[in-house]
């Protein structure tokens, strides 16, 4: 099986995150606050790496930095993350114990922490890859997310995956070889099809899959214009709806 993650994750530069740990109920999680109080909170869903990965970290530090109480849980409660040393013939099996369509329990807990802990009245979710399918499923599921953003991640074997309760937007690489051109124009038809609310798709030239969580000292230069571009992307989606 080819390494679907084309982004090296073995070479990552150390980052000093802004942010804390908690403990909530029975899930660890990386929280990072603005310096002002703020009503608005987005939860992040890591990727297939856990949330102790550097990338998902500047992640939630970054969507901190624009005004918004920003949780990464562990949704994998406890268990091991994928690691770069693991055998990606064993990746379907993984999978299995690490089903991006089981996060609703995990997902309930830490929407009242930010409720009843943090203050937060509307809450957003943004999702990597494997975050993104369960953001996906919890944008179907869950109306009480404001807003969603899936990143490179989709549910693909449910008929049940385009009535979206709450505003999403599906963020792309052209050059991801794990969703394929055609999986982007199926879902952009059955939306326009079935979806009731604001949804948005875009795909970024030349990016591959994981393309928009990188650092900026581990950015390539050609890619740098699209990762930001991205970025703002997804936080004007937030600001529109949070």
């Amino acid at each position: 099986m080819a390494d679907p993650f084309l982004y090296d994750t073995g070479e990552r530069s150390r980052y000093g995150c802004l942010g804390h740990e908690v403990q909530i109920e029975h899930i660890k999680a990386y929280v990072c606050r603005p310096s002002f109080f703020t009503d608005k909170a987005v939860i992040v869903i890591h990727d297939i790496f856990g949330w102790l990965f550097p990338d998902i970290r500047y992640i939630v530090d970054l969507i901190a930095g624009h005004g918004y109480i920003t949780i990464c849980p562990d949704f994998f409660k406890g268990t091991d993350p994928w690691k770069t040393t693991d055998h990606w013939a064993d990746f379907a099996d993984w999978m299995k114990n690490h089903d991006p369509m089981k996060v609703d329990k995990e997902a309930d807990v830490v929407l009242k922490y930010l409720k009843e802990q943090c203050g937060a009245q509307k809450i957003g979710i943004v999702g990597f890859s494997w975050g993104g399918m369960a953001v996906h499923h919890l944008m179907l599921k869950n109306p009480q997310l404001t807003a969603g953003v899936s990143l490179y991640g989709i549910i693909r074997d449910s008929e049940e995956r385009y009535n979206l309760l709450n505003p999403t937007f599906f963020i792309f690489g052209e050059k991801d070889h794990t969703i394929s051109h055609d999986q982007i124009t199926l879902l952009e038809e059955k939306l326009k099809q079935y979806c009731r609310v604001a949804y948005k798709i875009k795909v970024y030239p030349g990016q591959v899959h994981g393309f928009a969580q990188l650092k900026p000292e581990d950015m390539k230069p050609d890619d740098k214009p699209y990762i930001e571009e991205a970025r703002k992307d997804m936080i004007d989606w937030i600001k529109m709806f949070i």
